[in-house]
């Protein structure tokens, strides 16, 4: 059974359509914003009679997809019909024709450089009948005062505020243009006292005037009762021409045409506004605050259809009478109302807590995030375990699974189905009610040699290394400054990642790159300690921090904590350092996921140390979240 037919219109009928209400927008739709030259460029295709593409709309009445209508821009609001169309695809367009030829003409627009303009748009008669040149310039696109004015004002070039001197130019209004006894008027009065214009006006009407009034465009027209998941492929696949949209400006129109809704509080529910309220819990927590709406989205599907999913089991269920626990973007554009008002502020509530097991895990700004998507998952699990998350035991169990996911790097690429696994696996094992060990934890695994590689900042297993040296049991403190770097110092002293021997010590002494721009070679300073450090070797620059009124076994002390043993930067030993610290790195990987790390580096194995070994891997080029890591499966 076909979802779709194929109709043609006139641009009479479709503009007939928009001022009616028969024609609406959907209200998610992005707001109109051709400039001039495209309006033009428009109307001159029309003039010319070539295609301008075809427009895409959906029958309104449909049980799946109720969208909340909006007149196209330009119409007002009194005395609309209910629309039997919305306009999926053509938008710019369809909206370009209704402003440029009905009603007064006039068009809020902008040039090239974005300067706002009013403008009409009127058609030279006699260049709309010459070759294909003539008619590029036959459109003419002047102030809606319709006078043009030169000398900074003080001349008037041309003025068509008047019909008779509209004749006088031979410009007629693109309005006219469309209405056939406006238009046979008006070239009437055109050739009146001008015999030699009858050959024009007898050939404009037959040929121009004709053609433009006949001019049709091909629509598809998709069923009532098509999918939301169908129309939302739609946009994907046609929206090319603007921002692609995403199930977030889907909802939005669904939601806010919910019947059942409206009848109960008498108003229409505003996505857009609940989403603010989520923004403002996120805005206070620094580390939260680059979280996209999709993201909370997809929490929120998990959330519901796990629900679904343990009363359908509840209940003996099984076989497909059980919902699967999803994130997919159909399950998402599913959801009802109801649904989501009573998951997304249990989620909203849980935000808090998920900003403070970051913190306590030194993860302290967004960019700090090794996998938005994992953090999504922890969203999730704090929200079904509630206070609860937020207990000695759990908080154990939750930081092996975290660092699991981080130093085994599983969260990078689809995780839809991770999302639902985490939310299935992890609540009961945190709470000790399951012996059995989620599947991320037994999926990962971590190589020593992958530390050689470790030395793009944009890596997650980069920023796991990281934050894990500031995670460690014994406060990490500076080097200098004698200060824990913990949540409320962090930002204080401007902590960020450093190397241990500098870039220009070690280029000064032809340490191979990879050597010296892995995570091994890195470790967390306060901005004044850094520029302290210089481009000098350890053994000279530690001489410095000795100075800074601490004895040289306090500043020993210090550096130790950073899991590195000063007495091989006391000797300006890079080799031994970095071979000891490679050794303690490993110790504190294993100690966080709990289990063995692969010991695979061979240091004196050529093969094992070959540069190539230690390639970064290319970045990936899919959408980013709330932390910056690409992941490649949102296509929401």
């Amino acid at each position: 059974m076909s979802t779709f037919q194929t109709p043609q219109y006139t641009i009479v009928e479709l503009l007939n359509k928009a001022q009616c209400g028969e024609l609406q927008l959907p209200d998610f739709q992005r707001p109109y914003r051709w400039d001039d030259e495209r309006i033009r460029s428009l109307l001159v295709t029309i003039l010319r009679g070539h295609p301008m593409g075809v427009i895409m709309t959906l029958k309104t009445g449909g049980h799946n997809v109720r969208f909340k209508p909006r007149p196209i821009t330009g119409i007002g609001h009194e005395g609309l019909k209910e629309p039997e169309l919305l306009l999926l695809d053509g938008q710019q367009r369809t909206t370009s024709m209704v402003q440029a030829l009905t009603g007064d003409g006039v068009v809020d627009t902008e040039d090239a450089r974005h300067h706002k303009l009013r403008r009409r748009y009127f058609v030279d008669v006699v260049k709309a009948l010459g070759d294909v040149r003539e008619q590029e310039d036959a459109v003419v696109s002047l102030p809606d005062s319709g006078i043009v004015t030169g000398n900074i004002g003080r001349d008037v070039v041309l003025d068509v505020t008047t019909e008779e001197k509209q004749h006088a130019a031979g410009l007629m209004p693109a309005t006219v243009l469309f209405d056939s006894a406006r238009c046979f008027a008006w070239m009437m009065g055109y050739q009146q006292g001008a015999p030699e214009r009858m050959a024009v006006t007898q050939q404009f009407l037959s040929t121009v005037a004709q053609s433009v009034q006949t001019y049709k465009v091909p629509a598809i027209e998709l069923d009532k009762d098509i999918s939301k998941d169908a129309v939302a492929t739609v946009f994907e696949k046609v929206n090319t021409g603007g921002l692609r949209l995403d199930v977030f400006e889907l909802l939005t129109a669904t939601f806010a045409g919910d019947g059942a809704y409206f009848k109960e509080t008498g108003e229409d529910f505003r996505l857009a506004e609940d989403w603010a309220r989520t923004e403002e819990v996120l805005h206070k927590h620094p580390v939260l605050k680059e979280m996209r709406s999709t993201d909370f989205l997809m929490a929120v599907s998990v959330l519901i259809t796990l629900s679904k999913r343990r009363t359908a089991l509840a209940a003996g269920k099984t076989g497909k009478q059980v919902p699967q626990t999803s994130a997919r973007r159909e399950d998402i554009l599913s959801m009802s109302l109801d649904d989501y008002r009573t998951w997304a502020p249990q989620l909203r509530d849980a935000l808090p807590r998920v900003a403070r097991h970051l913190r306590d895990l030194h993860i302290h700004e967004s960019r700090g995030i090794p996998y938005s998507s994992q953090v999504v998952s922890l969203m999730i699990v704090t929200t079904l375990l509630g206070e609860r998350a937020e207990e000695h035991a759990v908080r154990a169990r939750l930081n092996q699974w975290f660092w699991c996911g981080v130093l085994g790097e599983l969260y990078g690429s689809t995780i839809t189905t991770q999302l639902a696994k985490d939310a299935e696996q992890l609540p009961d094992w945190s709470l000790a009610k399951s012996s059995t060990t989620p599947e991320a934890i037994i999926r990962a695994s971590f190589a020593e040699s992958r530390l050689g590689s470790l030395r793009s900042r944009q890596s997650a297993a980069y920023k796991g290394v990281y934050a894990l040296i500031m995670a460690q049991q014994t406060p990490v403190k500076d080097w200098m400054l004698d200060q824990k770097l913990d949540f409320q110092s962090y930002d204080e002293l401007q902590v960020d990642i450093h190397h241990v021997f500098p870039k220009k010590w070690c280029e000064d002494n032809a340490i191979e790159y990879w050597r010296r721009e892995s995570i091994i070679n890195k470790t967390p300073l306060a901005k004044k300690t850094n520029i302290r450090l210089r481009g000098d070797s350890p053994a000279v620059y530690i001489d410095r921090l000795d100075a800074k009124g601490l004895s040289a076994e306090q500043v020993d002390a210090q550096i130790a904590t950073h899991a590195i043993d000063p007495a091989f930067l006391r000797a300006g030993d890079f080799d031994g350092y970095f071979q000891d610290r490679r050794r303690r790195l490993v110790d504190l990987i294993e100690s966080a996921m709990g289990k063995s790390v692969v010991r695979d580096w061979n240091v004196d194995s050529e093969s094992t140390d070959a540069p190539a070994n230690f390639n970064e891997p290319a970045a990936s080029t899919g959408g980013v979240s709330i932390g910056g890591e690409p992941t490649p499966d949102r296509t929401l």
